[in-house]
This record gives structure tokens, C-alpha cells and sequence, in this order.
């Protein structure tokens, strides 16, 4: 990573030499958020091997949320992104309604396999550099891939100004540790989730769509007004 011309001044004894990811932190943070027009959009990428049948039924159940969250600030549009088998990762048209994006995912099964997030990484910036997309979701359970070929990629899209929203299913330690790295890399944020608190996921897709359609006054609104501390929390996050 090229250093800046303040990186290379001499640092007091006392003071700590800053690493890798606190200097790359600073370059991401310079970067302008990237705006298209008046309607966002976001990737809603979900894992779909075979553990996930429970957790990608619930989300096809709630997925409507996030438009419904967005109408009130300007509309969304949403593709949906999924991996599943081996080597299997597709990607729908952005569908510009939930009724739309729900049909896509009743046509889905879930089928063996290992994680792909590098794939879905890789395609949220292949589409952003096409058009802006403001937002990346990304709901899943493990992370079977290098960490720091992830953490590259979370890289990528801090610099093309793309926010990640990562909400893991369960407790997996390493998943945790990679997913945290995406949210933190990208400006974004993380949440876990339990299926047997459905509003809680509700609650953190609608956070991230207010915040895909409206921007950051638009979460600081979701916060105020419905005193959600799903949405406070991912708004301490990026705070």
C-alpha cells in the first residue's frame, strides 16, 4: 500500500506506528460516498448451502420489509445475490419491489456446498462499477475462505463506497471475526441473529434498506422514531 507523505514522518517514542489496516482506514475514509439518483441500491446476498433452509425461508418471509422501509425515503431496488452447490453463484435483475425479489426466491432451493463470500465480494464490485450500489447485505451462518482474501476484497468496496451490513446466524467464532472485518473494512456494520427472534432480522434488513434509500439521516430517523435498537446499534457502529 502506496503511504502518504505524513505516514513517513518521524514518529515520537511514545506514540504507536499505526498497521496496515488502521492506514488503509484512513484512505477509505477520504473516499466520497458514491450516489447515482434519487433511488438506492442493494445487494441482498444470502448463503444458500444446505444448513441454510430454515434461515433462507425467513428471509424470503421478510425481505419485503426492506422495500417497505424504503418507500418512505425514496424507494429501493434490490438484487439478490445467492451461492449454494459448488462453484454455484448467481445474481437476479434488481427488482424494484418485494413481491418481485420474493418470487425469485421461491424458485430457489438450498443445496450442499461451501461459502462463496469472496464471489459475492467480487460481484457487488463488478456491479458498482457499473452503477452505484450503496449498500451490501449479506446474511449467512461460516466463513470457509481466507480471511484475508475477504478482508482484500471488503478493501475494494470501502473504496468504491459501498457500506456492508453482515448479520450472522449463530455463534461461529472464525465467521464472526471475518464478517466484523467486512462491516468495519467497508464503513458498515454487524449484527447476529437468532430464527427464534424473526423481528430482530426484520428490524436489521429494514434498518439497512433505510439507510441504502436515505443514507445515514435516513437510519438516524429509523433510530429516533421507532426507538429500534437494531437500528441504533448499527448506527453506533458507523458513528
Amino acid at each position: 500500500m502506496k503511504q502518504t507523505k505524513d505516514d513517513t514522518k518521524q514518529i515520537s517514542p511514545r506514540a504507536k506506528p499505526r498497521t496496515e489496516v488502521e492506514l488503509f482506514l484512513e484512505k477509505a475514509a477520504g473516499v466520497p460516498v458514491i450516489t447515482a439518483d434519487a433511488r438506492g441500491r442493494l445487494i441482498f446476498a444470502l448463503d444458500a448451502t444446505m444448513s441454510r433452509q430454515p434461515t433462507w425461508d425467513l428471509a424470503q418471509a421478510l425481505q419485503g420489509r426492506m422495500f417497505e422501509t424504503a418507500a418512505a425515503f425514496g424507494g429501493l431496488d434490490v438484487q439478490l445475490v445467492y451461492f449454494r452447490g459448488f462453484g454455484e453463484c448467481k445474481a437476479s435483475p434488481f427488482a424494484p419491489a418485494g413481491r418481485k425479489l420474493a418470487e425469485y426466491m421461491s424458485k430457489i432451493d438450498v443445496r450442499a456446498g461451501t461459502t462463496q463470500i469472496g464471489k459475492v465480494l467480487k460481484h457487488v464490485a463488478t456491479e458498482t462499477r457499473r452503477r452505484p450500489v450503496r449498500v451490501l447485505v449479506f446474511v449467512g451462518d461460516a466463513m470457509e475462505e481466507s480471511a484475508d482474501m475477504i478482508a482484500g476484497l471488503a478493501g475494494e468496496l470501502a473504496l468504491l463506497g459501498v457500506k456492508a451490513f453482515v448479520f450472522q446466524e449463530g455463534k461461529d467464532a472464525e465467521a464472526e471475526r471475518s464478517f466484523r472485518d467486512i462491516a468495519r473494512l467497508t464503513g458498515g456494520a454487524y449484527a447476529s441473529f437468532d430464527l427464534s427472534a424473526p423481528e430482530r432480522l426484520a428490524a436489521l434488513l429494514g434498518a439497512a434498506a433505510a439507510y441504502a434509500a436515505g443514507g445515514k439521516t435516513a437510519l438516524e430517523r429509523i433510530a429516533q422514531n421507532s426507538k429500534s435498537t437494531p437500528a441504533q446499534m448499527l448506527l453506533a457502529q458507523m458513528s
